[in-house]
């Protein structure tokens, strides 16, 4: 099946199915000499992981396990595959998925493109949102490889169904990795939990919005027509399941506005040129600024519930009803936000090596040392103490 692959020098490609075996990545153009670790993937696969409240109910350890490309902790500047076993499959709920396609599903779409014989309907085969395992894997490489110029990435939910969260600032963006529905103030978590509450009971479920940003990027990069940084963002972004807009710095919200509304001051930020606002997001004539990059995007809501839908009977042809079983997200956008996250620093890494921001081949001892020392002060930043767990 093409299309698996994402990235020029910063190569990801995904591979697996829902029910299968395991899923996982290959990731290539890591350059050696970078400080890698199950621990690293760990982190940031706990925060997309089911099996809590206000996620799916599957429960899956997803345990990376690194099979190439590291020696020693260190990267070897080979390709470096990582996979995770799947441990929790129960594929009988989806008896009945298979002779009647979900509506707002990749099912029927699937059987028209590879023939119903072929379509792996357990889970959702490759369309299921199992699948973003291995981006999240792949993604806390590039995290940790952007610490080499001290980009940090961080998102949240910035909106779930009718519910809207205020402005917030960087830490409060970080800080949103230990709320249950990744919410960056307490009283928009307690709105999204009882919103999540809500469409658990009625067996429906919510779409939401996702807001990613990156603190302290390179300027420079992208190309000025076809590379495009925006547009290398939207391609990396649109390709996660269930993802069906994207906009960066005023969005949409600037086809409403005047020019001399939407455009942003430049001045002087001590001894360099920059914009009063950041009203681009970062990103002006397809290339970064050195601004922080903002970018959001919106989830549909989960498709498979229970409350029953219209489909058709693929063996009679016949119009019929479906209530999907199983253990599905009630927002899948909550778990999204971590994907998101994921992209935005594949997208990132792979540019900043395209650039030469980063060294290509090989790190030398004291810049591993660098990433390693601030990667740490990452996954320290926010991190819940034992009292308040």
């Amino acid at each position: 099946m093409p299309g698996n692959s994402f990235g020029k020098l910063f190569t990801i490609t995904t591979f697996g199915e829902s029910h299968g075996p395991a899923v996982g990545v290959v990731v290539d153009g890591v350059p050696a000499g970078l400080r890698l670790s199950q621990e690293d993937l760990e982190f940031e696969l706990s925060f997309r992981k089911p099996g809590r409240l206000y996620v799916s109910g599957r429960r899956e350890k997803d345990i990376p396990e690194i099979l190439s490309g590291v020696y020693n902790g260190r990267t070897t500047g080979s390709p470096i595959a990582i996979v995770v076993r799947n441990t929790d499959v129960i594929s009988s709920f989806y008896e009945e998925v298979r002779v009647k396609p979900r509506p707002g599903h990749a099912d029927l779409p699937f059987i028209m493109r590879y023939g119903y014989e072929n379509w792996d309907y357990r889970g959702g085969g490759r369309s299921s949102a199992r699948e973003t395992v291995g981006r999240v894997a792949a993604g806390a490489i590039a995290k940790k490889l952007l610490m080499f110029h001290d980009t940090w990435i961080a998102g949240r939910l910035k909106s779930l169904g009718p519910l809207d969260s205020p402005p917030a600032d960087f830490l409060g963006i970080l800080c949103s990795k230990y709320s249950p529905v990744r919410a960056s103030d307490p009283d928009t978590e307690a709105k999204f939990q009882e919103l999540v509450k809500q469409a658990t009971v009625e067996g429906d479920s919510y779409g939401g919005v996702a807001e990613i940003v990156a603190r302290n990027p390179p300027a420079g990069l992208g190309e000025p027509v076809f590379d495009k940084i925006k547009a290398d963002l939207a391609k990396a972004i649109l390709s996660i399941p269930a993802v069906t807009g994207f906009e960066y710095g005023l969005g949409f919200q600037a086809s409403r506005m005047k020019g001399s509304e939407a455009n942003d001051s430049i001045v002087r930020k001590g001894e360099k040129l920059g914009w009063r606002e950041n009203k681009a997001g970062g990103i002006l004539g397809g290339i970064t600024t050195g601004e922080d990059i903002v970018v959001r995007c919106s989830f549909k809501p989960t498709s498979s519930i229970r409350k029953p839908q219209g489909t058709v009977d693929l063996r009679t042809g016949e119009p019929a009803e479906i209530s999907v079983l199983g253990r599905h997200d009630p927002a899948v956008a909550i778990r999204g936000v971590s994907v998101a996250e994921s992209m935005v620093a594949i997208t990132l890494v792979d540019h900043s090596l395209r650039s030469g921001v980063i060294p290509p081949v090989k790190l030398e001892e004291r810049q591993a040392e660098v990433i390693e020392d601030r990667w740490r002060r990452y996954m320290e930043e926010c991190r819940p103490t034992a009292e308040s767990q």
